[in-house]
């Protein structure tokens, strides 16, 4: 599970149904409420949080709450029946009703703040399903080639499910059990999709069709779920025949399963569209312009966020132009030469394991050496760990190209930063310290772990808002040029080009969606603007088409933190702090119209200060 998951919650009494201890006790240091609204307002939220994490074993897991009270939750998935999801819509719509309900005169200004940001996140998670009958308008398709049980499932087990004892190895089983019919819920609901159009493009379902064979090939035995388990018991010291057993569930349950889906996806390739976009799928328009509201919490219309684009990529295109030249790249047009950038022999590891692990500790010593920095800029930054890895091999092909899992709030778990290393020609070395800073410090392992480390109501430390996280880890990447942490001309290069790559995907994403792009058409734009390597560049397009909206998140949210940081400045002139600004993702992210009126109100208590 990524970040990419929202969660609505609430405060310190409902960890104490459901979380484990440290979080309890993290929750005890909550500010007290102040309005006399404040405790039937947290009273809701409790409620709220309780019935979500019973109904979500999954996320449970990623956060640490399946232990102690919760501990029954490590042994369950969540139900993916049609009957459990449209009883989820009728509870959460009730929470919904409870919480409008409540008279904001009635409540201090932090639970005001929490009330706005639940409603807006509740009728955001309620929409798709009332307006389009979809689980998500940003992930319109239940299974392709970034999504579905087949994809998330292994690499949930394999590494959020974690493994201290015979017990938590027995849970695995018995989650590896549920794994079957998880599998074949999620098929009925692509199944009852097809029949309405709904159905990812040609390319996506070849590549859906690949993993999933790729998953169902190997023996039982060697499946990488009974070999994950047989390493991990074998790392603790817990005896047993832990393979055999999850290969006797594998071989009878998930591989039928796994069948009956691939059965499914090959049908529907036979007939499948050969157009990219979201378009050309029922109440297509509409769906996007859904989508493109949700990513970025702004009322932006396709065409809007199009020019948006072409003027970002000019302005970011003439400041990589003056660097380039000065590095003796001066015959081409910019994505020209960052393209023969790419390729230079000095700025390529070797495409070995001994490559990937020296391309593995660069990361770190840049994360390290950004760290060191943060006080400059930041109060009290976090010390969280974080480990990098490389995406598994078995889901490389589809996934991302680098991406942030968030750590379990007991510490149970590390925050993860994982980098898509199936091709090392991808990542060039000059532009891999921007991803770093975007996915690490100062970037989403900053903003997330302090937004959890945080006091005061759960909901401010799970609301997730795309444009707002997104768009700090693209301003985060802009603070490492600030703090210094690139170390030559090259490496800013690598900054700015990250910013070109944002700045095209606005043009990119509203072009496939709202006017029609091919797939070949975007690829070309992407390799031709931001010179990223072809391989790499249509993996981000074959994403962007099936999960509309989601990229344009990243850039107008770094607009967003810019303008608010501009501001504020304007606000508190000389009394201005940079140190007191970042001081905001303590609070939690928010729709960007919440976070820009919050920056304004700090500026003003700053300015009289």
């Amino acid at each position: 599970m990524d970040r990419r998951t929202f969660l609505a919650s609430g405060t310190a009494a409902a960890a104490l149904a459901a979380s484990p201890a440290a979080a309890r006790a993290m929750q005890a240091a909550a500010a007290p409420a102040a309005g006399p609204g404040d405790a039937g307002l947290n009273a809701i939220f409790d409620s709220l949080l309780k019935d979500m994490i019973q109904r979500a074993p999954e996320l449970a897991t990623s956060i640490g709450f399946d232990k102690g009270p919760g501990a029954a939750l490590k042994r369950q998935l969540t139900d993916r029946s049609p009957a459990a999801k449209a009883k989820t819509q009728a509870e959460t719509k009730a929470y919904l009703a409870k919480i409008e309900a409540v008279d904001p005169a009635t409540l201090s200004e932090s639970s005001k703040l929490d009330r706005e940001i639940v409603i807006y996140s509740v009728k955001s998670q309620l929409l798709p399903r009332d307006k389009f009958q979809l689980d998500a308008v940003m992930r319109p398709f239940a299974i392709f080639q970034q999504g579905g049980v087949y994809f998330s499932m292994p690499d949930f087990l394999n590494t959020t499910h974690t493994i201290a004892t015979k017990d938590d190895a027995e849970a695995l089983l018995s989650r590896l059990e549920q794994m079957g019919q998880a599998l074949d819920y999620n098929t009925q609901e692509q199944a009852e999709l097809g029949k309405r159009g709904v159905v990812a493009p040609d390319f996506s379902l070849d590549l859906t069709i690949e993993q999933m064979g790729k998953l169902r090939a190997p023996a039982p035995i060697d499946n990488t779920i009974a070999r994950s388990l047989v390493q991990r018991t074998a790392a603790k010291g817990i005896a047993g025949d832990w393979g055999a057993r999850a290969a006797k569930i594998i071989e009878a349950s998930v591989y039928p399963a796994l069948d009956r889906q691939l059965a499914l996806i090959k049908q529907q390739r036979a007939t499948a569209r050969t157009t990219a976009g979201v378009w050309d799928v029922p109440q297509g328009d509409a769906i996007y312009a859904a989508a493109l509201a949700q990513a970025t919490t702004t009322n932006f219309s396709p065409d809007e966020v199009h020019q948006i684009g072409l003027q970002e990529v000019a302005e970011i295109s003439a400041q990589l132009d003056t660097i380039l030249k000065a590095q003796g790249l001066t015959k081409g047009s910019v994505g020209e030469r960052l393209t023969a950038l790419n390729q230079r022999p000095d700025q390529l590891y070797p495409d070995t394991a001994a490559g990937r692990a020296e391309l593995l500790k660069s990361l770190n010593a840049d994360n390290e050496k950004v760290a060191k920095l943060l006080p400059k800029m930041f109060i009290n930054p976090t010390n969280a760990p974080l480990e990098i890895r490389a995406v598994p091999v078995e889901i490389q092909d589809g996934a991302s190209n680098g991406y942030y899992n968030r750590a379990a709030l007991d510490g149970s778990r590390p925050a993860i930063y994982f980098i898509n290393l199936k091709s090392v020609a991808d990542w060039p070395k000059f532009s891999l310290p921007s991803l770093t800073y975007h996915e690490g410090l100062p970037g989403h392992h900053l903003q997330i772990s302090t937004s959890q480390q945080a006091e005061g109501p759960m909901i401010r430390k799970f609301s997730f808002f795309g444009a707002y996280t997104e768009g700090w880890a693209l301003y985060a990447e802009q603070v490492a040029d600030e703090l210094g942490a690139y170390a030559n001309d090259l490496e800013r290069a690598g900054y700015l080009q990250s910013f070109l790559f944002r700045a095209a995907r606005l043009v990119i994403d509203t072009g496939i969606h709202a006017k029609k792009w091919t797939r070949e058409q975007a690829t070309d734009y992407m390799v031709n603007t931001v010179g990223f390597a072809r391989p790499r560049s249509q993996r981000e397009i074959e994403r962007y088409c099936t999960q509309p909206g989601q990229a344009c998140s990243y850039k107008i949210g770094h607009t967003s933190w810019v303008r608010a940081r501009k501001k504020a400045q304007e606000i508190a002139g000389a009394k201005f702090d940079l140190k007191q600004f970042h001081e905001v993702i303590r609070r939690g992210a928010t729709p960007l119209t919440i976070l820009e009126r919050l920056v304004e109100e700090d500026a003003r208590r700053m300015a009289s200060a």
